[in-house]
Protein backbone atom coordinates (compact mmCIF):
# COMPACT_ATOMS: atom_id res chain seq x y z
CA UNK A 1 0.00 0.00 0.00
CA UNK A 2 2.82 2.42 0.92
CA UNK A 3 4.63 1.75 -2.38
CA UNK A 4 1.39 2.48 -4.23
CA UNK A 5 0.96 5.79 -2.41
CA UNK A 6 4.55 6.78 -3.20
CA UNK A 7 3.96 6.02 -6.88
CA UNK A 8 0.75 8.06 -6.87
CA UNK A 9 2.61 11.05 -5.34
CA UNK A 10 5.68 10.78 -7.59
CA UNK A 11 3.92 10.22 -10.92
CA UNK A 12 2.43 13.76 -11.17
CA UNK A 13 5.88 15.25 -10.51
CA UNK A 14 7.47 13.07 -13.16
CA UNK A 15 4.69 14.00 -15.58
CA UNK A 16 5.31 17.73 -15.04
CA UNK A 17 9.05 17.24 -15.54
CA UNK A 18 8.56 15.13 -18.66
CA UNK A 19 6.16 17.67 -20.16
CA UNK A 20 8.67 20.45 -19.49
CA UNK A 21 11.45 18.46 -21.14
CA UNK A 22 9.20 17.67 -24.11
CA UNK A 23 8.65 21.39 -24.65
CA UNK A 24 12.38 22.15 -24.74
CA UNK A 25 14.17 23.24 -27.89
CA UNK A 26 16.39 20.76 -29.74
CA UNK A 27 19.48 22.70 -28.59
CA UNK A 28 18.53 22.34 -24.94
CA UNK A 29 17.64 18.66 -25.35
CA UNK A 30 21.06 18.03 -26.89
CA UNK A 31 22.77 20.01 -24.13
CA UNK A 32 20.89 18.03 -21.46
CA UNK A 33 22.20 14.76 -22.89
CA UNK A 34 25.79 16.03 -22.95
CA UNK A 35 25.55 17.44 -19.42
CA UNK A 36 23.93 14.30 -18.01
CA UNK A 37 26.86 12.24 -19.23
CA UNK A 38 29.26 14.49 -17.33
CA UNK A 39 27.13 15.44 -14.33
CA UNK A 40 24.27 13.09 -13.35
CA UNK A 41 22.50 15.86 -11.41
CA UNK A 42 21.99 17.72 -14.71
CA UNK A 43 19.62 15.03 -15.98
CA UNK A 44 16.73 16.71 -14.13
CA UNK A 45 18.06 20.25 -14.15
CA UNK A 46 16.12 23.27 -15.38
CA UNK A 47 17.92 24.51 -18.47
CA UNK A 48 17.11 27.69 -20.36
CA UNK A 49 18.76 30.05 -22.81
CA UNK A 50 20.25 33.30 -21.53
CA UNK A 51 20.22 36.68 -23.31
CA UNK A 52 23.76 35.81 -24.48
CA UNK A 53 23.65 33.72 -27.69
CA UNK A 54 25.09 30.24 -27.13
CA UNK A 55 25.11 30.49 -23.33
CA UNK A 56 22.64 28.48 -21.25
CA UNK A 57 21.62 28.64 -17.60
CA UNK A 58 21.48 25.36 -15.70
CA UNK A 59 19.63 25.13 -12.38
CA UNK A 60 20.25 21.83 -10.58
CA UNK A 61 18.78 21.86 -7.10
CA UNK A 62 20.12 25.06 -5.57
CA UNK A 63 23.17 25.12 -7.86
CA UNK A 64 23.33 27.54 -10.79
CA UNK A 65 25.89 27.52 -13.57
CA UNK A 66 26.22 28.68 -17.16
CA UNK A 67 27.48 26.58 -20.05
CA UNK A 68 28.08 26.68 -23.76
CA UNK A 69 25.95 24.58 -26.08
CA UNK A 70 28.48 21.75 -26.16
CA UNK A 71 29.09 21.91 -22.37
CA UNK A 72 32.79 22.42 -23.00
CA UNK A 73 32.94 25.73 -21.14
CA UNK A 74 31.20 26.27 -17.81
CA UNK A 75 30.91 29.51 -15.85
CA UNK A 76 30.28 29.58 -12.11
CA UNK A 77 29.25 33.09 -11.10
CA UNK A 78 26.61 35.81 -11.42
CA UNK A 79 25.30 36.99 -14.76
CA UNK A 80 24.59 40.72 -14.71
CA UNK A 81 22.56 42.86 -17.11
CA UNK A 82 24.35 46.21 -16.84
CA UNK A 83 21.72 48.04 -18.90
CA UNK A 84 18.76 46.97 -16.76
CA UNK A 85 20.92 46.88 -13.61
CA UNK A 86 19.68 43.38 -12.85
CA UNK A 87 21.38 40.33 -11.41
CA UNK A 88 19.90 37.57 -13.58
CA UNK A 89 21.46 34.83 -11.46
CA UNK A 90 19.90 36.14 -8.27
CA UNK A 91 16.46 35.94 -9.85
CA UNK A 92 17.04 32.24 -10.53
CA UNK A 93 18.37 31.73 -7.02
CA UNK A 94 15.10 33.15 -5.72
CA UNK A 95 13.18 30.50 -7.63
CA UNK A 96 15.43 27.75 -6.25
CA UNK A 97 15.02 29.04 -2.69
CA UNK A 98 11.23 29.25 -2.84
CA UNK A 99 11.09 25.76 -4.35
CA UNK A 100 13.21 24.47 -1.47
CA UNK A 101 10.88 26.08 1.08
CA UNK A 102 7.86 24.61 -0.68
CA UNK A 103 9.40 21.16 -0.45
CA UNK A 104 9.95 21.59 3.29
CA UNK A 105 6.37 22.79 3.73
CA UNK A 106 4.90 25.28 6.17
CA UNK A 107 3.74 22.42 8.41
CA UNK A 108 7.43 21.91 9.21
CA UNK A 109 7.95 25.53 10.27
CA UNK A 110 7.04 27.42 13.43
CA UNK A 111 4.60 30.08 12.26
CA UNK A 112 3.43 33.40 13.72
CA UNK A 113 0.31 34.51 11.86
CA UNK A 114 -1.43 37.89 12.19
CA UNK A 115 -5.07 37.90 13.26
CA UNK A 116 -6.23 39.77 10.18
CA UNK A 117 -5.35 39.37 6.51
CA UNK A 118 -1.84 38.20 5.66
CA UNK A 119 -0.26 40.89 3.48
CA UNK A 120 3.29 39.60 3.39
CA UNK A 121 5.26 36.54 4.47
CA UNK A 122 8.86 36.26 5.59
CA UNK A 123 10.79 33.11 6.41
CA UNK A 124 13.44 33.56 9.07
CA UNK A 125 16.35 31.20 9.61
CA UNK A 126 16.99 31.56 13.32
CA UNK A 127 19.11 30.38 16.22
CA UNK A 128 17.36 30.68 19.57
CA UNK A 129 20.54 31.82 21.32
CA UNK A 130 21.57 34.32 18.62
CA UNK A 131 21.40 37.90 20.05
CA UNK A 132 20.22 39.53 16.81
CA UNK A 133 17.68 36.74 16.31
CA UNK A 134 16.24 37.64 19.70
CA UNK A 135 16.20 41.28 18.72
CA UNK A 136 14.21 40.39 15.61
CA UNK A 137 11.78 38.36 17.71
CA UNK A 138 11.20 41.33 20.00
CA UNK A 139 9.67 43.10 16.99
CA UNK A 140 7.12 40.33 16.37
CA UNK A 141 4.26 42.64 17.38
CA UNK A 142 5.26 45.07 14.61
CA UNK A 143 5.16 42.31 12.04
CA UNK A 144 1.80 41.07 13.27
CA UNK A 145 0.33 44.59 13.21
CA UNK A 146 1.52 45.05 9.63
CA UNK A 147 -0.09 41.78 8.51
CA UNK A 148 3.22 39.94 8.09
CA UNK A 149 3.31 36.20 8.64
CA UNK A 150 6.62 35.09 10.13
CA UNK A 151 7.79 31.54 9.50
CA UNK A 152 10.72 30.25 11.53
CA UNK A 153 13.26 27.65 10.46
CA UNK A 154 15.65 26.53 13.18
CA UNK A 155 19.38 26.68 12.47
CA UNK A 156 21.10 25.93 15.82
CA UNK A 157 24.58 27.18 14.97
CA UNK A 158 25.33 27.76 18.67
CA UNK A 159 25.75 24.05 19.35
CA UNK A 160 24.06 21.28 21.29
CA UNK A 161 22.29 23.50 23.79
CA UNK A 162 20.74 25.54 21.00
CA UNK A 163 19.78 22.35 19.16
CA UNK A 164 18.19 20.81 22.27
CA UNK A 165 16.26 24.02 22.99
CA UNK A 166 15.01 24.10 19.40
CA UNK A 167 13.71 20.55 19.76
CA UNK A 168 12.06 21.42 23.08
CA UNK A 169 10.32 24.42 21.51
CA UNK A 170 9.07 22.32 18.62
CA UNK A 171 7.82 19.58 20.94
CA UNK A 172 6.07 21.96 23.34
CA UNK A 173 2.27 21.92 23.58
CA UNK A 174 2.24 25.62 22.66
CA UNK A 175 5.19 26.14 20.34
CA UNK A 176 4.76 29.89 19.98
CA UNK A 177 4.59 30.48 23.72
CA UNK A 178 7.60 28.26 24.24
CA UNK A 179 9.47 30.16 21.51
CA UNK A 180 8.62 33.48 23.14
CA UNK A 181 10.04 32.25 26.44
CA UNK A 182 13.17 30.80 24.86
CA UNK A 183 13.80 33.98 22.87
CA UNK A 184 13.56 36.03 26.05
CA UNK A 185 16.18 33.87 27.72
CA UNK A 186 13.84 31.88 29.95
CA UNK A 187 14.44 28.21 30.55
CA UNK A 188 11.81 25.95 29.03
CA UNK A 189 10.88 22.39 29.80
CA UNK A 190 13.11 19.89 28.01
CA UNK A 191 11.12 17.77 25.58
CA UNK A 192 11.77 15.40 22.70
CA UNK A 193 9.58 14.21 19.84
CA UNK A 194 9.69 13.72 16.09
CA UNK A 195 10.89 17.05 14.75
CA UNK A 196 12.15 18.70 11.55
CA UNK A 197 15.27 20.35 13.02
CA UNK A 198 17.71 18.19 11.04
CA UNK A 199 15.74 19.01 7.88
CA UNK A 200 16.05 22.68 8.80
CA UNK A 201 19.82 22.37 9.15
CA UNK A 202 20.10 20.54 5.84
CA UNK A 203 17.99 23.15 4.07
CA UNK A 204 20.11 25.98 5.47
CA UNK A 205 23.25 24.21 4.28
CA UNK A 206 21.79 23.65 0.82
CA UNK A 207 20.89 27.34 0.52
CA UNK A 208 24.32 28.43 1.73
CA UNK A 209 23.11 30.10 4.91
CA UNK A 210 26.06 30.54 7.24
CA UNK A 211 24.68 32.90 9.86
CA UNK A 212 21.51 33.95 11.61
CA UNK A 213 19.17 35.64 11.32
CA UNK A 214 18.66 35.28 7.58
CA UNK A 215 15.39 36.62 6.20
CA UNK A 216 13.82 35.32 3.01
CA UNK A 217 11.03 37.17 1.21
CA UNK A 218 8.24 35.60 -0.82
CA UNK A 219 10.15 36.08 -4.08
CA UNK A 220 13.17 34.23 -2.71
CA UNK A 221 15.25 37.33 -1.98
CA UNK A 222 17.57 36.47 0.91
CA UNK A 223 18.77 39.12 3.34
CA UNK A 224 21.57 37.98 5.67
CA UNK A 225 21.61 39.54 9.12
CA UNK A 226 19.18 41.52 11.22
CA UNK A 227 16.99 44.17 9.59
CA UNK A 228 14.64 46.35 11.68
CA UNK A 229 11.00 45.35 11.20
CA UNK A 230 9.98 48.81 9.98
CA UNK A 231 12.64 48.74 7.26
CA UNK A 232 11.83 45.17 6.21
CA UNK A 233 8.11 45.96 5.93
CA UNK A 234 8.82 49.01 3.78
CA UNK A 235 11.06 46.90 1.55
CA UNK A 236 8.29 44.35 0.97
CA UNK A 237 5.80 47.09 0.20
CA UNK A 238 8.18 48.74 -2.26
CA UNK A 239 8.66 45.40 -4.07
CA UNK A 240 4.91 44.91 -4.26
CA UNK A 241 5.03 41.58 -2.46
Amino acid sequence: MMKLLVKICVLPLLLVFNLAVAAESDDIKALRLVLAAKMPMAAEAVIKATPIPGLYEVLAGANIMYTTKDARYVLDGDLLDMVKRQNLTEATRGIARTNALDQLGEKNMLVYKPEGDVKHTITVFTDIDCPYCRRLHQEMDQYMAAGVKVRYIFVPFKGKQSFDTSVSVWCAKDRNMSMDKAKSGEEIEAKTCDNPIEKHKQLASTLGIRGTPAIMLENGTLTPGYVPAEKMIKQMESLGL
